[in-house]
């Protein structure tokens, strides 16, 4: 591979092309890379991979965001004109004229007054609802900034690629860990783990300088990209299973699956 496609690769202009995040310059330069060298070729359709493994255990449900109606409709009822049988005298006419008018200034105080108090109830609704979508928009971009960092660890170079898979105790054990010695950092995605009893757990181990050290325990409830301690100079991880809440010393006995790291 030559210095240049090198240089690109390094760059993240894949990573950004791939959530379509470049600009017009720099989406026609990844294009012309990807259509010329099968190099890029091939570690763009392996960042497409490892992009939805990413997303699908990040996946995160939508948020519901529904407005209620802000005004109801207003039933009009007519008028009825009552046409007065006698006549009445024009000071008793000027009362009753007045006492309605009164009755009907009272009456239509209170209907603005509660349509007013119905509405800002529901402007604060409004309101609280977009603090809430601002809130949401604000949790996704954090989780798709820990996206893209997963995956430019999950497309280093340097990152090497272990299955681990069960012995003969747990044949559906899956896990695929990922180790940068460079960068000393380690990461592990739970793919499958066998039901274990309620009083039982799998904890993983490096075997490092005849020791057993605790990486942490793995559950499949919580599948994601997890990050493990990084443990320099391991010889070998190991899955073990415990006794709920894990142990300080690995039950080698009770091994289920093993890789040797050299």
């Amino acid at each position: 591979m030559n210095e240049k496609i090198n240089i690109f690769l390094s760059s993240g202009l894949l990573e950004k092309y791939l959530l379509g995040d470049t600009n017009s310059v720099e989406t026609e330069q990844v294009e012309s890379y990807i259509s010329k060298y099968p190099e890029v070729q091939n570690a763009y359709n392996t960042l497409q991979d490892n992009l939805e493994m990413v997303a699908k255990v990040n996946a995160v449900e939508a948020p519901k965001f529904i407005l209620d109606t802000i005004l109801d409709e207003l039933d009009e009822k007519a008028v009825i004109t009552l046409q007065p049988k006698k006549r009445y005298k024009s000071w008793y006419k000027y009362t009753v004229a007045a006492s309605v008018v009164a009755l009907l200034f009272a009456g239509t105080s209170y209907f603005l007054y509660d349509q007013n108090k119905n509405l800002s109830e529901e402007n604060q609704v409004v309101v609280d609802e977009i603090f809430d979508l601002r809130g949401d928009i604000e949790q996704n971009n954090i989780m798709l900034d820990n996206v893209m960092r997963q995956l430019l660890k999950l497309n280093n170079p340097e990152t090497q690629k272990y299955i681990i898979s069960g012995n003969e105790r747990a044949k559906n054990l899956k896990t695929v860990a990922y180790i940068n010695p460079k960068e000393k950092t380690s990461m592990i995605d739970v793919v499958s783990l066998p039901e274990l009893p309620e009083e039982q757990c799998y904890q993983i181990w490096a075997e490092l300088q005849g020791k057993m050290i605790s990486l942490g325990i793995l559950n499949e409830a919580d599948r994601k990209l997890m990050n493990l301690p990084y443990a320099d100079n391991a010889l070998a991880l190991t899955i073990t299973i415990e006794p709920k809440g894990g142990n300080t010393v690995a039950s080698v006995e009770n091994s289920v699956a093993e890789i040797s790291l050299h």
